[in-house]
């Protein structure tokens, strides 16, 4: 039977640990990832207020502090991509509603999306999830899956499904 690593590492308190772990949404014991991407909600409400140039710039050091903070979470832990390690879902979330309006409507098809593809892990994201190490390895895997939720969520916005 295997067992789940160890969270003995993690201390909230730290700043590097707070943002890896989603905000404590991570040690969720179940679906730490499902709780970081709803975690993800309303910093993506929050940043969809902002231009996009504002957005994505927001985004862009989302991710660059993401490498740094999950790498360190992770060498913390002793795990590489600890199940509580969920930044990358806050990211990748982002990704996928980049130009999308905030509807209900429209956070709901982008949370499930997001997560299909994150769970699923079609090629490419199989591939970088198994063998792209360190903190842009932990990132990477989710920033492609919100990649393929960004392309799903323009065809829904293009044919008018989502506000």
């Amino acid at each position: 039977m295997r067992q789940e690593p160890s969270r003995a590492n993690f201390r909230i308190a730290r700043p590097t640990h707070f943002l890896a772990l989603g905000f404590g949404s991570g040690l969720m014991p179940w679906m730490p990832g499902t709780f970081g991407t709803l975690a993800a909600i309303p910093v993506y409400l929050l940043a969809a207020q902002l231009p996009l140039n504002a957005y994505l710039l927001v985004l862009a050091l989302s991710f660059v502090l993401g490498v740094y903070v999950c790498g360190a979470a992770a060498r913390d832990a002793g795990v590489h991509d600890h199940p509580a390690i969920v930044w990358d879902e806050v990211v990748g979330f982002l990704i996928a509603m980049v130009t999308i309006a905030p509807s209900w409507q429209a956070v709901l098809a982008g949370f499930l999306l997001f997560r299909l593809f994150d769970i699923a892990k079609p090629w490419p994201i199989r591939l970088l999830d198994r063998y792209v190490k360190g903190g842009f390895g932990i990132m990477i895997d989710d920033v492609v899956a919100g990649a393929f939720a960004f392309v799903c969520m323009q065809v829904l916005q293009e044919l008018r499904l989502i506000a």
